[in-house]
């Protein structure tokens, strides 16, 4: 029995912990009928460690003018597997920057999404742990079909967790994870490879671990998954990209189960409210431009604080007015990725993939080789699994580019970019601020309390507008 007498859900049919069958749809299907053909679906990054305030935050999304999905984000506490600090921060009434689901009662969550989470609107769980077996566990106890991440996305740069391990850490988890199919489930996961680092990644090494990543999730038992892709530098090389991967994903996963979700600039964001809103609608067009199906917005308050509930609804809303309004590119999703096929992200996320998936049959464990060769290498990452011998810039006309390649097998594939490039760090500060500047200044010149807000969001590792800020 839970502490409010309520008893504890047990294996079965997939049935609302409260008790009760559930109407609650698969993530991945209610995406991929909503979204894409013009039409997006629209996510907050939200979580909230009270269980009434994070059950306002979904109620309101779901209220909001959009097609939306629901987010519960976890604390940093659960995503370390920290029982004990976190326990300590409850008892004491710390504010925490998530949700505590490990914490709480099966009961409690299960109050929190009655009424709310169903047919209409599924729910996904987002975390940020290179150690996800606890957590897979306990969405697996109180029924919950939906979640994110990779054994490297979740590995490098957030943490010091070895690769190995959290491949290894990973494949037990996601194998967990399968299991809710035998309780009635479809489960869902999303790779957040197309987020690495946040910034200043070349678009072709984004693509490339998400399609692994995603294969990686086919291999251990979930075949419902989402591709991840986060806006970069330059309109045009992003259309290339999103283009490049889903070819990729048409080419290799194996099943046609899947969708792409485009996250709004992942680095150090615009101060301002005219630049903060210039950049999710420029999201939103490259979503629906792409048939991406999906969009994790971002918000005006992205570059200072933590967004309030009514924040993310107006976030949400005005990434589905700009939508609404932007009429799909010309050629259709499928032609598109055929057109990909010679561009330069295409034919270097290609060599990619297949240089790492040569390595071993488990794509987790060609992955953790691939980094320990220099296959696989990201800019900036300080990882001690990853090798660091990569570089990249932003080249004359917005577009990201390679400055050293390492030991990257790209071959013919390489870009244009050249090693004589040299990376300074006055020319990475400005590259670091590239995007923000851009959108602050559209129009004129930064105001003086934009410019002062803006200065406050110097590098600070782990802060809201670093290379490193988390989903």
């Amino acid at each position: 029995m839970t502490t409010d007498g309520r008893p504890v859900p047990r294996p079965g049919p997939l049935v609302d912990p409260a008790g009760g069958a559930t109407d609650a749809v698969d993530f991945g299907s209610f995406v991929r009928r909503e979204g894409g053909a013009g039409r997006l679906v629209v996510q907050p990054r939200m979580g909230f460690d009270d269980p009434g305030r994070m059950r306002a935050g979904l109620a309101a999304t779901k209220a909001a003018r959009a097609v939306t999905v629901g987010t519960v984000t976890l604390d940093s506490y659960t995503r370390l597997g920290e029982s004990a600090a976190l326990a300590e921060a409850l008892a004491e009434g710390r504010e925490l920057n998530g949700y505590p689901i490990t914490a709480h009662a099966p009961a409690v969550t299960a109050r929190m999404l009655a009424g709310i989470r169903d047919h209409t609107f599924p729910v996904q769980v987002r975390h940020g742990s290179a150690v996800p077996q606890h957590i897979f566990a306990t969405l697996i106890d109180q029924r919950l079909d939906a979640s994110e991440g990779g054994p490297v996305s979740y590995c490098l740069p957030y943490g010091r967790t070895p690769l190995a391990e959290s491949v290894r850490n990973w494949t037990e988890g996601v194998r967990r994870f399968a299991a809710l199919r035998e309780l009635g489930g479809e489960p869902h996961l999303e790779s957040f490879g197309g987020c690495l680092l946040g910034q200043l990644c070349p678009p072709s090494l984004l693509v490339a671990v998400s399609v692994l990543e995603a294969l990686f999730f086919h291999r251990h038992g979930v075949r419902d998954v989402s591709v991840s892709y986060a806006q970069q530098t330059h309109p045009a090389q992003d259309r290339e990209a999103v283009a490049a991967l889903r070819r990729l994903c048409r080419e290799l996963l194996p099943v046609p189960t899947w969708h792409v979700v485009i996250y709004a600039y992942m680095g150090l964001y615009p101060v301002t409210e005219h630049g903060a809103y210039g950049l999710l609608s420029d999201a939103a067009r490259l979503a629906v431009d792409t048939g991406a199906e999906r969009l994790i917005v971002k918000t005006v308050a992205e570059s200072r604080r933590i967004p309030t509930i009514e924040e993310n609804v107006a976030a949400l809303e005005a990434a589905a007015r700009s939508a609404r309004t932007t009429v799909p590119g010309s050629v259709p999703p499928a032609r598109a990725d055929t057109a990909a096929a010679d561009s330069e992200t295409y034919q270097e996320a290609a060599a990619l993939v297949h240089a790492v998936l040569d390595l071993h049959p488990d794509p987790g464990v060609a992955m953790a080789k691939a980094f320990a060769r220099g296959y696989l290498d990201v800019p900036w990452c300080l990882h001690p699994d990853n090798r660091g011998r990569t570089r990249s810039y932003i080249d004359g006309d917005g577009r990201l580019r390679w400055a050293h390649t390492g030991a990257l097998p790209l071959g013919r594939s390489a870009t244009r970019s050249t090693a004589r490039h040299r990376v300074d760090s006055a020319g990475l500060l400005a590259d670091l601020h590239h995007v923000q500047r851009r959108y602050d200044t559209a129009g004129g010149a930064l105001p003086a309390a934009a410019r002062t807000a803006a200065e406050s969001t110097e590098i600070t590792e782990g802060g809201s507008g670093s290379p490193v800020s988390h989903n």
